[in-house]
Order: structure tokens, then C-alpha cells, then sequence
């Protein structure tokens, strides 16, 4: 997992590329979006507000065709995290989903409003606490821009 403090430090890390202009353009946009509802911006991301208590997970989700983006809008989430390989296998892949559920122990980063976390494929992470939390959800392909099975 990358954490990025701000968005702007986001933009100045990846300003290259058509899926991380993409992301900027999603994040720039969610004033303009209801809760809850999925949009697209060309075939590489899709993105949605969660506002709410994200459940405890008993278990960590993994994915290989998309990677996702949390931009945290406001209050705090605890994540655990850790490395695909040093997790078990608790539910296989499904390329319908593009989600493998894992279990095991990670390691335990708390994010809050401002803040900008990247879940790379090669982990798994889940969701800990009962806090409120309100941020943009973005699912982007791994891709550079164009789905291979299209």
C-alpha cells in the first residue's frame, strides 16, 4: 500500500500517464456525484463516494485485473494490509468480481481525510474499526488505459 499525504502530492507523483490523469479528473469530481453511484471516465477507472462504517472484514480482498485508489474525503480508517504471499487462500479468484479473499496477519496504518492510499495488486488489505469515514473509491486498471479483452 502507498499512502500519499494530499492529493496535490498525488499529482506531482503521477502526473504522467492517461489513468492517473484520470484519477485527479474522478477525485476533482465528486462534488458533482451522488453517493453510493458508479461512474466511469473512459475504460480505465471507474469511481464512487462511500460515505459510512465500512464493515470489519474477517478476511483481506486481493486483485489482479484492477488496483484501487482511496481518497479520503473525511474522518479516520484503520486498514491491514500485507504481502499476497504471506496470506492464505480463503475464497478463490473470481474473474467475474477480479477478487480473491486471503487470510492472515498484516499490518495496521491508519488513513484519515486528506489522504491518499494506492492498494497495489501484490497485497491484500482490509478494513478494521467502527468509525465513520466519507472518501472517493476509485477502481483502476492495470492496464495503460484499454481493457485487453475488449
Amino acid at each position: 500500500m502507498i499512502v500519499l499525504e494530499s492529493l496535490e502530492q498525488f499529482k506531482q507523483m503521477y502526473r504522467n500517464g492517461r489513468k492517473w490523469n484520470r484519477c485527479v479528473e474522478a477525485i476533482e469530481n465528486c462534488a458533482n456525484i451522488k453517493d453510493g453511484v458508479m461512474h466511469s471516465i473512459g475504460d480505465s477507472l471507474v469511481y464512487m463516494i462511500e460515505d459510512g462504517i465500512s464493515p470489519n472484514n474477517d478476511t483481506f480482498v486481493g486483485n489482479r485485473r484492477y488496483f484501487d485508489v482511496h481518497y479520503y474525503l473525511e474522518g479516520k480508517q484503520s486498514v491491514e494490509f500485507a504481502d499476497k504471499s504471506q496470506l492464505q487462500q480463503h475464497e478463490a479468484y473470481s474473474d467475474e468480481t477480479d477478487r480473491e479473499y486471503l487470510i492472515g496477519k498484516g499490518q495496521v496504518r491508519e488513513l484519515s481525510a486528506g489522504q491518499l492510499a494506492i492498494f497495489d495488486n501484490s497485497q491484500g488489505y482490509r478494513f478494521l474499526g467502527d468509525s465513520r469515514v466519507r472518501k472517493v473509491v476509485l477502481k483502476v486498471t492495470i492496464e495503460d488505459g484499454y481493457f485487453l479483452n475488449k
